[in-house]
């Protein structure tokens, strides 16, 4: 199938794709989509129901090494979560300036964006 084939039957209104993130310990290989829309000034939790909310999830550690190498201009240089906790209280950081992944603190107000994933 051709890269446009491929997007002509996959990508869906406003998305845009990001990439190929391979799965690790008998995980599924998947296709990850960039969504719509930003959730600013708010903690982990709810960046987590803000994208829950829209059906889709907050991207994991490794999916927003994927949006940094990729889809870097889609992004304020600040800091957004990720769905990967750090810890009892902690959870992941992405620096959309320097590409730094840091573990902060879940009560911490950021920025979110949300994707969709297609295993294959």
């Amino acid at each position: 199938m051709s890269k446009q084939q491929f997007m002509a039957e996959n990508l869906q209104e406003g998305e845009i794709y990001a990439g190929l993130v391979l799965g690790k310990d008998g995980a599924a290989d998947c296709h990850v989509f960039l969504q719509p829309g930003v959730a600013t000034g708010v903690t982990w939790q709810a960046a987590m129901d803000w994208a829950k909310k829209l059906g889709h999830s907050l991207p994991t550690r490794a999916e927003q090494a994927l949006l940094f190498a990729n889809l870097k201009h889609e992004f304020e240089p600040r800091y957004y979560w990720s769905s990967t906790q750090a810890g009892p209280s902690n959870a992941w950081f992405q620096h959309f300036d320097n590409g730094a992944q840091l573990g902060y603190d879940r009560s911490y107000e950021g920025r979110a964006r949300a994707v969709r994933r297609l295993e294959i």
